[in-house]
């Protein structure tokens, strides 16, 4: 009985102290708690920028979106750059792009790069319905919504910021790749015009980041985000980090970690001639027969129809959840 109870004492002190110290280390790798992503507010600004119709450079609706993106980045407390410039599309049309930039702590040299496309394709040319192939989309998936997430994380940043300074940019001219009737030459650097253009000519002489993060299509129904192939490529270890967090958090269904396919984007170019490690979160969808994308990309259909919130809080809190953790 003696034997017993002193064992137990022996074994119960053992614990405690084990848990004492399990929990020092706890707390010496402890997370920080990232701001409450609110996923109304983001699927408003998406919401927001389809109300001013297709966002085709060269049009008035173009401008009036521009001038509305940039006046919530200075809202939201940061320090807003217009990067305006001439870009030739593939059939030699001069376009007038805007490149929009908001920064937070922009004195901080330990920085982050968040960015989406604002612009929306000019031709519906994946539409099963070939009448449509030389109508606009509206870019409710595809275009508003990397854009509306990260407005949120922007007001959000006016309210409580990470450690790193962190750079938000709303690149144009993205979908402007020659269209899928277009007979002539398909080249790659058809695409991303902004994006090439920004990473040739840096808003900040000699602009450097830790990573970078892009959010394309992001607020598709049941969307699923493999871990893209340049990604992979260039930015492993971020991608890791990512799909990490997000399973953490308990997205996996949405996270899924295995690799996707390359895909042409706007962090292609930002790995390639900006030399910033940089991941795409864009969905893969093994089920569309009309493109891997979701069967509305490039169609009459991406229209506020298809977003989620529950995609828009999936991705919005994982990358919140990143930069708020990096130290």
């Amino acid at each position: 009985m003696y034997l017993a109870c002193a064992l137990s004492l022996i074994i119960a002190t053992s614990c405690g102290a084990n848990s004492k110290k399990s929990t020092t280390v706890a707390e010496n790798i402890q997370t920080v708690k990232a701001p409450d992503f609110d996923a109304d507010s983001a699927y408003q600004y998406v919401n927001a920028q389809v109300a001013f119709g297709p966002r085709v450079l060269n049009t008035p609706q173009h401008v009036a979106c521009g001038n509305y993106l940039a006046a919530k980045l200075e809202e939201f407390g940061a320090k807003v750059t217009n990067q305006y410039a001439d870009l030739l599309r593939y059939d030699g049309v001069i376009l007038k792009a805007r490149n929009i930039i908001g920064s937070y702590k922009p004195e901080n040299k330990k920085r982050v790069l968040l960015f989406a496309h604002w612009d929306t394709r000019p031709w519906a040319d994946n539409d099963p319905n070939e009448q449509n192939h030389h109508t606009p989309i509206l870019g409710a998936n595809d275009g508003a919504s990397g854009v509306g997430v990260l407005l949120e994380i922007a007001r959000l940043l006016g309210q409580q910021q990470p450690e790193l300074g962190v750079d938000i940019i709303f690149f144009d001219a993205e979908d402007y790749g020659a269209p899928q009737f277009y007979n002539g030459e398909h080249k790659e650097e058809y695409w991303c015009l902004g994006t090439q253009y920004w990473a040739r000519n840096p808003h900040v002489q000699g602009y450097n980041a830790r990573f970078g993060i892009l959010l394309d299509m992001v607020g598709g129904k049941n969307a699923t985000f493999y871990k893209e192939g340049y990604s992979e490529k260039y930015a492993k270890d971020v991608n890791d980090k990512v799909w990490k967090k997000a399973n953490e958090m308990g997205y996996g269904r949405f996270f899924i970690d295995k690799e996707g396919s390359p895909v042409t984007d706007d962090h292609l170019f930002i790995n390639r001639l900006a030399g910033i490690p940089s991941i795409d979160i864009i969905p893969t969808d093994e089920g569309s027969e009309l493109s891997s994308f979701g069967s509305f990309w490039h169609t009459v259909n991406d229209t506020m129809d298809i977003i989620d919130r529950s995609t828009l809080k999936a991705v919005g809190q994982t990358v919140l959840e990143v930069i708020y953790n990096e130290k």
